[in-house]
């Protein structure tokens, strides 16, 4: 089976003929040319075996047209394909202009065989990994990308249709799953959805706000009403006035507000922290939560009748790894996106990085994907990253944190303790993502951390 498929042009018979012997040798497929506007001629046909070209070496220096015009008639190709010049010593200069117009690289004449190998099958890995990634991008622009929600698989399928059938109605929506499935991406997508697309979509975490604060943020409060309220203040579901709230982490909210914002589902006004005055709202209500509500209304820490004012209509984000098929689209997804955002740089996974990437379990879902492939980019040395620069999973260090946590036979608190230090030291004492992973509000976390005597500071309000 052929290595790829390879045009070699250059005037001199000797060089041409050693190239292509050498080459040929290697496994590859080769079409040699002796004059340059014959070989433009077969690249610019529909001839199978022209289309099938991926790598084109030509000479810098030849009577008709010279390298540099070679290359700019590939350039106007559909295919792209990467250009090698081979040049001597005397033109390096004229070579390099060939690269800032679009070249590959180049070889110095003479050059030995091994150098030409090397460059060759870098080049060729080049433009096939560029080829997969663009087949990877058009696919996800026609089918896979919806509102920012990347995948192909059944699971995220039927999210999909529930946006396209619920996004435009007025219904409350409660969006389920784990940590890091992208429940607030499915909020955003049915407000784009609906008629409220041009009217404020306005978010909020209610583990991220402190209780004593909570009701002010969403309801407003009047002057004076409290120490502190120097002036009127609209909450914000006046902000959100004609448009979309979003309440993340409603399985957190303090029973004494969800009393109250019961009250605004069931009479769609508000009421300001120290007002007597009731003001009519309309305003969509999309919550979410990675809690199981039913077992925490049968633990009394959720109302039943709140329940089911905001589940109207319920979606569950599924987990990432019931849907190990999109890890490929959302690894590639992402490194697009963030090679933009570092300086443009030029990185592609190879098969194997992403067949690794399948077989994690992905415990914080396609948050962690994200995190995973950000990093991955601001560390590669080169265009690839393979699957040896792929960190292990952490699952193996949370199985031997366990081994090793419970040896000396430790109390629930004890270990308790150790497991919150991990995950603080795990999620670089970010509180939010912490408190996320543990399964409990950041105000108990705070609370946790200085009854163990690890607190890094104050408690924070973000």
């Amino acid at each position: 089976m052929s290595l790829g498929s390879i045009v070699v042009l250059d005037d001199d018979p000797e060089m041409r003929s050693m190239i292509a012997d050498h080459l040929i040798r290697q496994g590859y497929q080769i079409k040699s040319f002796g004059h340059s506007l014959e070989a433009v001629r077969y690249l610019s046909s529909q001839n199978l075996d022209a289309l099938g070209t991926e790598l084109v070496l030509t000479d810098l220096r030849m009577p008709d047209l010279d390298g540099l015009d070679v290359l700019q008639q590939i350039r106007r190709l559909p295919n792209q394909f990467p250009v090698i010049i081979m040049t001597a010593f005397a033109t390096v200069d004229t070579a390099v202009e060939g690269l800032r117009k679009g070249a590959f690289d180049y070889l110095t004449k003479p050059f030995k065989l091994t150098e030409l190998s090397l460059t060759v099958e870098r080049a060729l890995t080049f433009y096939r990994l560029k080829i997969q990634n663009q087949a990877l991008t058009s696919e996800i622009k026609k089918t896979w990308n919806r509102q920012s929600i990347v995948g192909k698989s059944a699971a995220i399928q039927n999210v999909f249709d529930m946006i396209e059938r619920v996004g435009p109605s007025h219904a409350n929506v409660l969006i389920t799953g784990e940590s890091g499935t992208g429940k607030e991406v499915v909020a955003r997508a049915l407000h784009n959805s609906s008629s409220r697309l041009e009217k404020p979509f306005i978010a909020i975490n209610c583990t991220a706000i402190p209780e004593s604060l909570m009701e002010s943020e969403l309801f407003g409060h009047t002057k004076g009403s409290f120490t502190g309220a120097i002036s009127d203040k609209k909450g914000l579901f006046e902000e959100a006035q004609g448009g979309t709230i979003f309440l993340d982490e409603i399985g957190d909210l303090d029973l004494s507000l969800q009393a109250k914002l019961l009250r605004v589902l069931q009479e769609r006004t508000i009421k300001a922290v120290g007002s007597n005055q009731f003001k009519p709202i309309d305003v969509r209500i999309l919550a979410a939560t990675h809690k199981d509500l039913k077992t925490a209304i049968a633990n009394h820490t959720f109302r039943e009748d709140l329940y089911y004012r905001l589940s109207v209509i319920p979606i569950v984000m599924p987990p990432l790894r019931h849907r190990p098929e999109d890890i490929p689209l959302l690894a590639n997804y992402f490194l697009r996106k963030y090679s933009a955002l570092n300086n443009g740089k030029n990185v592609a996974f190879t098969q194997d990085a992403l067949r690794k990437l399948m077989n994690f379990s992905w415990p914080g879902n396609v948050r962690e994907l994200e995190n995973m492939v950000e990093r991955l980019i601001v560390l590669a040395r080169s265009s690839q990253i393979d699957a040896i620069d792929i960190p292990e999973s952490d699952q193996s260090t949370s199985e031997q944190f366990f081994g090793q946590a419970t040896t000396d036979s430790p109390t629930l608190e004890q270990l308790e303790k150790r497991y919150i230090k991990l995950v603080l030291e795990k999620t670089g004492d970010k509180k939010e993502k912490a408190a996320q992973i543990l399964g409990i509000n950041r105000r108990t976390l705070y609370r946790k951390e200085k009854d163990y005597g690890f607190a890094t500071g104050p408690e924070e309000v973000e």
